[in-house]
C-alpha cells in the first residue's frame, strides 16, 4: 500500500546571513510543524489520492514512487510562491530548502505531468474537509477566536478569451475540426473524403473582428460575413455529426483493434459533447446578429472550454464585466477564513448571512460578538434588528435613505469601529489575486475551479498560522 507520510523529518538549512533567507525558511519550516500537528489533512488527502498514486505498468499495477504528504507540500508550494504546476516541479528540483520542506530530500523530482494528474484527483469537496480541520485545529490550540466576524464576496475569473459571436464560432469550427481528423485516423470510410477549411474559417472570423472595432460601421454590415461562417459551422456540425454516426457503427461491429476501439469511443463521446456546446453557439449567434434580438445572459454560453463560465456585472472601476464565479469569504479578527463558498451563478448577498452565521457557531460554538459586513448585504431593517438582538454590534449599513434613528445608528463609534475591521477583508483578496493567483484560475472544469479555490485557501490560512 502507497504510504501517506515519508519517512525524512529533518528540516535543515544551511545558516544565510541574510535576514530575508532566515525568514523564508522560518515560514516553511512553521508550515512545517503546522501540518506535522495535524495528520487528519494528510489522511483526508489519501483517500482521494490512494488510487491515483498507483499507476498502470503494462499488465501489473505499480506503485507512484511518491506519497500524499509529497502532493500536498508540493501544492502548497505552488499557492505559496504563485507558480505554475512546471514551474512548480522546476523550482522544487532546484532548492534544497523546498526540497526538504516538501520531504522529498535528494530522491528523483516528480515530473509535471504526474504532479498534474494528482492535483486533479483531489477533489473540491476533499479541499473543504482539508480547511475544515484546520479551522479545528487552530481553534483547539486557541490561535484564533469567534468573537469577530467580517464577510465579503469577490468574483474569480475563468481562463477565458473575451466571448464574441465571431470568436465562438470560430473556436467550434476548429474543435470540430480536430476532432474529424483524428477520427480519420481511426476510419478514414466514417469520415469521407472531404477536407476541413481551416484556413478560410479563420479568415472570415477575423475579417469580422476587424469589421466590427471599425467605429464607422453600419449596425448591418456584418450580417453578411456572419452568415457565412454560421453556414461554414453549421456544415461541419452536420459532418461531426455523421463522423460520430460512423464510429459507433464501427464499435457495434467491433472492426476496431484494441487501441482504435478504444479511441473511437473517446472521439464519440467528444464529438457529442462539443457538439451540443455548438448548437447553443449557433443559436445565440443567429439570434443576436440575424435576429437583433438581446439574449439574456443566463442563455449564453461564454466558452467552449469553459461552459460554467458565467458573465458577473459588478460595477467595479476598471472591470464592469468579469468572467468567472462568485465566491464568498468569511474571516475572524486573526485573518484566518474559517470558512468559504463558490457559486455557480452569483447569488444575493444578503440570503448568504444565515448560513455563514450557521457554519461559525458550528465551528466556535456561539454567534460572534460584532459581525461586519458591505451594504449589498443588507435586506432590511427588520432583518437587522433581529440580528442585533443575537450579536452584540452587527454592522451592515442600509441601502437607501435613512431615517435619524438610522443616521445615528451608523455614525455610533462601535458601528464605524466595525467597518473598519470590515475593510480589511479586502486587503485578503487582494493577497489571494495578487501573491496566491486567484485573480484567475487556470484549471479548466468547474470541479478544478472549486478545487483551486480550495487550495489556495488552505495555502493562505497555513500561513496566518505560521506567522502568528
Amino acid at each position: 500500500m502507497r504510504p501517506k507520510f515519508e519517512a525524512q523529518r529533518e528540516f535543515a538549512f544551511l545558516t544565510s546571513n541574510l535576514k530575508l533567507t532566515r525568514e523564508y525558511y522560518a515560514k516553511y519550516e512553521a508550515i512545517s510543524k503546522i501540518l506535522d500537528r495535524n495528520p487528519e489533512i494528510v489522511d483526508l488527502a489519501h483517500r482521494d489520492l490512494r488510487r491515483a498514486l498507483i499507476t498502470s505498468n503494462g499488465s501489473r499495477p505499480a506503485l507512484i514512487r511518491f506519497t500524499t504528504e509529497h502532493v500536498l507540500r508540493l501544492l502548497l508550494v505552488q499557492s505559496l510562491e504563485g507558480l505554475s504546476l512546471r514551474q512548480t516541479v522546476v523550482r522544487v528540483d532546484d532548492s534544497p530548502a523546498l526540497r526538504q520542506f516538501v520531504r522529498i530530500g535528494t530522491k528523483p523530482m516528480m515530473d509535471f505531468t504526474t504532479l498534474d494528474k494528482l492535483k486533479n484527483a483531489l477533489r473540491p469537496a476533499t479541499w473543504k474537509l482539508v480547511n475544515a480541520a484546520l479551522a479545528r485545529q487552530a481553534v483547539g490550540e486557541k490561535r484564533i477566536t469567534g468573537e469577530r466576524l467580517r464577510l465579503d464576496t469577490t468574483a474569480v475569473e475563468t481562463n477565458i478569451h473575451w466571448p464574441t459571436d465571431s470568436s465562438l464560432l470560430w473556436d467550434t469550427y476548429r474543435v470540430l475540426a480536430r476532432l474529424i481528423e483524428r477520427a480519420r485516423a481511426i476510419d478514414a470510410a466514417a469520415v469521407g473524403s472531404g477536407r476541413v477549411h481551416l484556413s478560410r474559417a479563420k479568415r472570415e472570423a477575423l475579417a469580422i473582428a476587424r469589421r466590427a472595432a471599425y467605429k464607422g460601421r453600419k449596425p448591418r454590415s456584418l450580417e453578411r460575413p456572419y452568415r457565412r461562417l454560421l453556414g461554414r459551422v453549421e456544415r461541419i456540425c452536420t459532418w461531426a455529426a455523421s463522423v460520430a454516426y460512423g464510429l459507433v457503427e464501427g464499435i457495434e461491429s467491433q472492426r476496431y483493434g484494441a487501441w482504435a476501439h478504444a479511441q473511437a469511443e473517446v472521439l464519440v463521446e467528444d464529438i457529442a459533447h462539443f457538439h451540443e456546446l455548438a448548437e447553443c453557439v449557433l443559436d445565440q449567434a443567429r439570434r443576436r446578429v440575424l435576429h437583433g434580438e438581446s439574449v439574456p445572459n443566463d442563455q449564453k454560453l461564454f466558452s467552449l472550454f469553459e461552459p460554467h463560465t458565467e458573465l458577473l456585472k459588478r460595477g467595479k472601476a476598471g472591470h464592469e464585466i468579469e468572467f468567472g464565479h462568485m465566491i464568498q469569504l468569511q474571516q475572524v479578527g486573526e485573518k484566518f477564513i474559517t470558512d468559504y463558498a463558490v457559486y455557480d451563478r452569483k447569488p444575493l448577498e444578503h440570503a448568504l448571512l444565515g448560513p455563514a452565521l450557521a457554519r461559525h457557531r458550528e465551528l466556535f460554538g456561539a454567534d460572534p460578538s460584532e459581525l461586519s459586513a458591505d451594504k449589498g448585504y443588507y435586506e432590511s431593517m427588520e432583518a437587522l434588528h433581529a440580528l442585533e438582538r443575537k450579536i452584540e454590534v452587527v454592522s451592515i449599513a442600509k441601502k437607501g435613505p435613512r431615517t435619524a434613528a438610522e443616521t445615528a445608528r451608523e455614525r455610533d463609534p462601535l458601528f464605524r469601529h466595525a467597518q473598519a475591521f470590515r475593510a480589511g477583508i479586502e486587503g485578503t483578496i487582494s493577497f489571494l489575486k495578487r501573491v496566491l493567483r486567484l485573480a484567475r484560475c487556470f484549471n479548466k472544469s468547474w470541479e478544478h475551479f472549486v478545487a483551486t479555490v480550495g487550495q489556495t485557501i488552505f495555502a493562505h490560512n497555513l500561513l496566518v498560522l505560521a506567522r502568528a
